[in-house]
């Protein structure tokens, strides 16, 4: 009885280090939280060091080759992972049910009070969950621009195709971010296009954002919101998107950009660089010394926007711009693919 239970212990204390390492390394090098990783790295250094006498009988145990669980691992896809989300839930689960299963197997096994150290340590891990999963989502919210292009839909300017087709058309040349703007469409249209944009693009991987409307970007569990000067105060919308959603923000001066970071923007559009004619009421140029100001003094990711096209982008790029927004440029031409490699060429993202 005792082997056996020696082989349970063994193989959870292990599962419960090896999860609590990978949500350590994850916050030391991908989010950079040291406060975190210092919690993380103490609380695996307890879980071993709680029954370390008993280490050697564990090890003397141990059957690894032998296991039938290595078989059903090989065989089952259950741990395919497609995000750090993903990656951040299944070893947080690991960990708390591993603790369950020590702390529940000491209790019978004669160690009550080494298993009362197991379940002090569930409970804090169940804090420090919540902890990480708002640091979590502030990564997510702030990594969200992490391509090249920001493509914009513009129906009225797609020469017959419907945002659909051209957002098919996108996702195929690789565009991994999806504004949907629509200004003139019915709220029942705009929703049933947003439910078929959420799903083609989160099964290639891209990104959606949802402009203006912060009611459709909920019901459609969009990425983010991106709104206007004129639209509701950022800080509002956070009270109603929560801490996953990340929300964007049109700014055309410093003191806009200054404004969107105190207020807890997650992105900045900074534009319009050139003249655009997309939208109505669309306020004059702000040419490249904003765009120059906020790559020097704004922390916030962002996006240039305002009637850039391939004969000037690398332009927009030479300034700081490493996320281009575009709109006409792309949903008019013929071969949306084509396009968006020729317009990776000229901007330099890619070489000639």
């Amino acid at each position: 009885m005792k082997s056996k239970t020696y082989r349970i212990l063994d193989a959870n204390i292990n599962r419960i280090s090896e999860g609590l390492r990978v949500l350590e390394d994850v916050a030391r090098f991908e989010f950079e939280d040291s406060g975190l990783t210092e919690k993380l790295k103490h609380m695996r250094h307890r879980v071993r060091k709680a029954v370390h006498e008993l280490g050697f009988s564990f090890i003397g145990q141990r059957d690894s080759l032998n296991d039938p669980g290595v078989i059903i691992s090989e065989k089952t896809r259950l741990d395919q992972k497609d995000s750090y989300s993903d990656l951040v839930a299944a070893n947080f689960k690991r960990v708390q049910e591993g603790l369950r299963v020590v702390e529940e197997t000491l209790k019978i096994s004669g160690f009550y009070d080494i298993s009362k150290v197991y379940e002090s340590l569930r409970f804090n891990v169940y804090t420090v969950e919540k902890e990480y999963y708002g640091i979590l989502g502030e990564f997510r919210r702030k990594s969200i621009l992490a391509s090249d292009f920001y493509c914009l839909t513009s129906e009225a300017h797609s020469k017959g195709k419907t945002n659909i087709q051209v957002i098919r058309e996108m996702l195929a040349a690789g565009i991994k971010i999806i504004q949907y703007r629509e200004k003139e469409k019915s709220m029942l249209e705009k929703y049933n296009e947003c439910l078929a944009i959420r799903a083609l693009a989160k099964e290639a991987g891209a990104k959606f954002i949802v402009n203006d409307h912060v009611d459709l970007a909920m019901m459609t569990d969009a990425d983010g919101v991106h709104i206007g000067q004129d639209d509701l105060p950022v800080r509002e919308v956070r009270k109603l998107v929560g801490e996953k959603m990340a929300i964007g923000i049109s700014t055309h001066s410093p003191e806009q950009a200054e404004e969107a970071v105190r207020n807890g923007a997650d992105y900045i559009g900074v534009g319009p660089i050139f003249k655009t004619y997309t939208k109505k009421d669309v306020c004059d140029p702000v040419g490249f010394e904003y765009l120059d100001y906020v790559v020097k003094h704004i922390s916030l990711p962002f996006v240039a926007i305002g009637g850039i096209k391939e004969s000037n982008i690398r332009q927009v790029k030479d300034h700081g711009a490493t996320c281009i927004a575009m709109v006409t440029e792309i949903v008019e031409a013929g071969n949306i693919s084509d396009k968006i490699a020729k317009l990776r060429t000229a901007a330099g993202f890619i070489n000639a």
